[in-house]
């Protein structure tokens, strides 16, 4: 089950953020008179000994790679007008990949029998710059990952022997790259945490104002990585990082006892970009409004029938229904539902639509994308590969776990440290030719509506996430949580703002249902959790009218709102110290 999270501070607690903007340049090669980083140098110089000397033992390596990523982060968190924390840190994590066998069949073969394994071994690394340190610490690992590669590869050829092979594991367990060089700027930042200190106390009270509001955090963090990689093909990278990101989360209860949750977030790359006063005291104003107005709106009953989903809405849409299916590993795993596996060259969409993922893109119209990033985590270029051509599914996202019928990968093989790459959505973008305006996409939802005899059509606004099951062994589902939900009548009445419920359904059933699409494009930034931990995303969409959508109730809690009001919005408080 692969689950997609935007925004929530709550959902972020312990994850690796990854790359996010990238120090500018021309892939393939490096800025006149760079100084090699003496992490690059005690990286090569031991990747050349270990795979001299690897090489030639039993078995034999033939691949090995290392990759060394340098973090220094700086967080500030605040909550219901005081600071929770204030911090910064810095480390390193050093990743040894080693490969015995043959690109055809190595250790990494996956077994019927065994249950695969995400988590990718490695260690933290000395900060210093001492190559003779740092060489030993790739030593160690190196051999530690030799001998665990090997007693694998035993199980592997055992298993060829006596297990009958797939269609899909004829396909090689690697595929052969071209090596690419790049050597980049170091990056760095320097962050006063102070102004941020008082800027999420102030952002926090001006949530408690409202007796509605149980609990809210706003957290900004910086974060700076260097990320540097060499492998035994000839590859040699190293490139920086910077982001900045400003989170706000508040929570209430309804009556009921239904937990209502809403965020907003804000990213950029220069300092001098960050958001205003203005803009976010604006942002908090709304976040308190819809909370309000959500604690007393009333529940909406299981339904199926006409809806509209906004661009922001209608890209996680895309992305839990149809993007998780495109990744390329899950079309060779036996144990993967396969969507998608044999349609290659079918229409699974209506023809005016078009779908691509371009992790190229750092920015769409101004607005910075998530999931942008040159080379993927296995030093491949990043590359805009079309998905979908009017409907027609063209091809998958591919790492360097090749399909037998499409062998090399197109630089979408992702990560969370500690996690091993596979492949992964970057910046997924949907494009259509039958295009409307707002106003005629909502005629339009009358006018279903009307020959469908429904009592209300459904605006999907805003949406946390979401998850979809694509395991063999599970239903092909999948399941979508608006956070914003309004009741459209046919008879002009004011929509009505409802809760409660969660959109479901079936893939192949599901995409056919797309009648039109709006004419502005919107984007979803966020982080995606799937095998490889959680990586970040853009999602890219303009609003859909959905001809039939079913909706199920929301899972709740029974536990209702505290019993007394806030202190500050209690009358008998008041004059209390």
């Amino acid at each position: 089950m692969m689950k997609t999270l935007y925004g929530n501070k709550t959902f972020f607690a312990g994850l690796a953020l990854l790359a996010t903007a990238w120090a500018c340049f021309a892939a393939d090669r490096s800025p006149q008179g760079q100084v090699q980083s003496p992490v690059l140098t005690a990286m090569q110089a031991e990747l050349d000994r270990s795979m001299a000397g690897l090489s030639k033992a039993d078995p034999p390596a033939y691949f090995i790679s290392y990759t060394v990523s340098d973090r220094q982060d700086a967080e500030v968190s605040g909550s219901n007008g005081a600071l929770l924390s204030s911090t910064e840190d810095r480390g390193r994590w050093l990743e040894v990949q080693t490969r015995v066998g043959s690109y055809q069949l190595d250790n990494t073969h996956k077994l019927p029998d065994r249950p695969p394994s995400w988590t990718s071994p490695g260690t933290s690394a000395a900060i210093d710059d001492d190559v003779p340190v740092l060489r030993r610490e790739m030593w160690r690992e190196t051999d530690r990952q030799y001998r665990a590669a090997s007693q694998a590869l035993i199980k592997v050829q055992t298993s060829q022997q006596v297990q009958v092979q797939t269609a899909e594991g004829a396909a090689p367990d690697f595929s052969s790259e071209q090596p690419h060089t790049y050597i980049g700027p170091r990056v760095e930042i320097h962050v006063d945490r102070k102004p941020w200190e008082e800027r999420v106390r102030t952002y926090t009270a001006a949530f408690s104002k409202s007796p509605a509001v149980l609990n809210s955090i706003a957290t900004f963090t910086a974060l700076a990585t260097n990320q540097y990689q060499v492998n035994s093909e000839g590859t040699k990278l190293a490139f920086g990082q910077i982001h900045y990101r400003l989170e706000l989360f508040v929570q209430s209860k309804a009556p009921d006892g239904m937990d209502i949750q809403r965020y907003a977030n804000f990213d950029w790359l220069d300092p001098k970009d960050a958001p205003n006063e203005k803009t976010v005291s604006d942002a908090i104003q709304v976040l308190i409004r819809e909370t309000e107005a959500l604690d007393k709106a009333p529940l909406v009953d299981p339904y199926a029938g006409p809806a509209l989903l906004t661009g922001r809405a209608a890209a996680v849409y895309f992305h839990e229904v149809f993007g998780h299916r495109a990744e390329g590993f899950r079309q060779k795993d036996i144990n993967e539902g396969q969507t998608f596996t044999s349609k290659i060259g079918e229409q699974i969409f209506p023809d005016f639509l078009s779908i691509k993922d371009d992790p190229t893109e750092a920015s769409l119209g101004g607005q910075m994308l998530l999931g942008y990033y040159p080379y993927d985590d296995e030093g491949v270029p990043a590359e805009d590969v079309q998905l979908v051509d009017h409907g027609i599914l063209k091809t998958f996202l591919m790492s360097r776990s090749p399909l037998v019928n499409i062998p090399h990968s197109n630089g979408h093989g992702r990560r969370q440290l500690g996690y091993v790459p596979v492949a992964r959505q970057g910046n997924l973008i949907v494009s259509s030719t039958k295009t409307m305006t707002n106003a005629q996409l909502r005629e339009k939802l009358v006018e279903l509506i009307k020959q469908q005899g429904k009592p209300f059509g459904l605006l999907i606004d805003d949406i946390a996430g979401g998850f979809t099951f694509t395991g063999r062994g599970n239903p092909q589902a999948f399941q979508v949580q608006p956070l914003v939900v309004y009741k459209v009548f046919a008879d002009g009445r004011p929509d009505e703002l409802v809760r409660g419920v969660d959109i479901v359904g079936t893939p192949l059933v599901s995409l056919t249902k797309i009648v039109a699409t709006g004419d502005k494009l919107e984007i979803f930034n966020g982080y995606c959790g799937a095998e490889s931990g959680s990586v970040p995303v853009s999602a890219v969409a303009p609003e859909i009218l959905i001809s039939e959508m079913e909706v199920q109730k929301k899972e709740t809690s029974t536990d209702r709102p505290p019993i007394l009001p806030p202190p500050a919005h209690d009358p008998l408080a008041k004059g209390q110290p």
